[in-house]
Formats: structure tokens, sequence, C-alpha cells
């Protein structure tokens, strides 16, 4: 069995990918940044420490599954699947080019994909099937689902949480990137989330509150979860839009849009200067 990667690691891994997506979204003057940004950390501790999933053998059997609902930050998927050898940078570099096999949201297409997404709301639903039949099937994998804040105004979302109840699925971990901005403003001013550790509880899911910016904090939630107490988890990932750019952050236009050249340099100073402290701690 590999060796886990230390927490150290991790959020160096997480700084190095950050750059990788920010010259990812410039080269394709396109991406949704600001959530791309804000969930890159849950999506590295996920499959560079604790998902069962090999990039020698995307389909092998009793692997976990993920599916990303909130499908249109496909960028930061991309990036972290290329980090964990489902795909090679020469394919990544080809996101926003005509003809390329990369979309603008996760498609079955591309190795480590398990499902299209982006269709708000709909990734929840996937994921209570999938953890079904890992049931019905006496299957040990787990599935984890990552939706958005602003998504949790759809109400097929509503059903699913009442479906992973009733089915007990245990093995079922939903993540929800709290940043707190959606495409028109803050979730608050468009449609009232809160509280929604108590919504959650009331569905009857096993409820966990964490620090989406810090790696140690993703890592010690996943690690001391109870995938026997009968309950699905949501994990509310408390995060910042745009986080680790300082001119992204908390700001609502960059829900989606691309830097200047100006800004670009900007935010790759900044994390290579990150990088750099990490490498030198």
């Amino acid at each position: 069995m590999e060796n886990k990667m230390s927490i150290a690691e991790l959020t160096l891994r997480s700084e190095e990918i950050r750059k990788r997506l920010l010259e990812v979204v410039y080269k394709a003057k396109a991406g949704h940044i600001g959530g791309d940004l804000s969930s890159l950390n849950v999506l590295t501790a996920l499959y560079l420490r604790i998902m069962n999933v090999d990039p020698k053998n995307p389909k092998m059997d009793g692997r976990d599954r993920f599916v990303m609902s909130k499908g249109h930050c496909v960028e930061a998927l991309y990036c972290v699947l290329e980090a964990k050898g489902f795909i090679t940078k020469e394919l990544v570099d080809t996101y926003g080019d005509y003809l390329s096999p990369l979309a603008g949201h996760p498609t079955v297409e591309v190795p480590g994909i398990e499902f299209n997404s982006g269709a708000l709301g709909h990734g929840l639903s996937i994921g209570v099937g999938c953890a079904i039949a890992a049931k019905m099937d006496g299957k040990a994998y787990r599935t984890y689902v990552l939706m958005g804040d602003g998504e949790q105004g759809e109400g097929s979302i509503y059903e699913a949480a009442m479906a992973g109840s009733n089915y007990g699925l245990d093995n079922l971990v939903a993540f929800i990137d709290r940043n707190g901005l959606q495409i028109s403003d803050t979730t608050e001013n468009v449609m009232k989330l809160e509280s929604i550790d108590e919504r959650w509880r009331a569905f009857g899911w096993d409820v966990h509150d964490v620090d989406g910016n810090d790696m140690g904090a993703i890592v010690n939630c996943l690690e001391n979860i109870d995938y026997s107490n009968g309950k699905p988890h949501m994990v509310v990932l408390h995060t910042t839009k745009g986080f680790h750019v300082s001119y992204m952050e908390n700001v609502l236009k960059w829900h989606h849009g691309v830097p200047t050249a100006e800004e670009y340099a900007q935010a790759i100073d900044e994390i290579t200067k990150r990088i750099e402290s990490l490498k030198n701690a």
C-alpha cells in the first residue's frame, strides 16, 4: 500500500495545482475561476489522499466514486486529475481549443470522470444512486459528491437528501462548497440557506462543519467520519471564493472570468512565492 501524503505535502501540492489552474484558465480564456479556487483543496485531498482510485486502472472494481455536481468548476478537476496521473499535461493544455475532448463540464470521455455532470442539482441524486448500488452489491466503495452553495436552491437536492437518509447511506459523503457567493449575488440575498447545518440534520444526515481552506481540517474530518453509523454524511466546507489569489478573494465578478496579463502575472507571483515558502518550511 502506498504511503499517504502528509498534510504538508498535500498543502504544497494544492498550491502547485493552484498555479497550474491559473495557467490553464488563462490559456483557455475561459473558466469559473472563483469556485475552482475555493474547491481545489478538497479535490486535492480527495484524489491525492482519501479516495481509493487508480489512474492506471480508472475503472477498477471497488474504486471510490466522485461526482462533481458543481460541474462548471471542471478546470479544478482537470488539474487534479492531471496531478493524480489520470490525464496528461498535454491533454489539459488543449482545454479551450477547438475539438478538445475537455469540455466546460465533466464528461465521461475523460479518464477518471465517472459521470457527465454540471446541470446543477443533479449530482447528489447520482451519488445517492451510486451509494445504493454499492449497498445492493455488497461493495465497500464510497461515493463523494461536491456541490456548490448556490446550487442548494435546486429542489432535486432535497429529494436526494430524503432518499439518502431513508436508505441509510453511510457510504455517501456530500460536500457543500460554502463560499457564500454565486453568479449574481451572495447566496443569502438570492436564496437564504442558513442554517445549513440544521437543515441537513433535519433530513437525517451526519453533518460536519469544516474550514475548507485548511487542508489539515479537511483530511481530519474525512478520516474520522463514522462510515457505519447508518447516516449519509454532509461536510459543509467554509471556503473563500477565489481562495489564495488576493484580488479574487470574496469578489463576486470572479465567479467566472479570465485574468488580464497583469492580473495573471500577479497571481502567478503570489502562488510561486507561497510554493517556495512551503518548500523551505
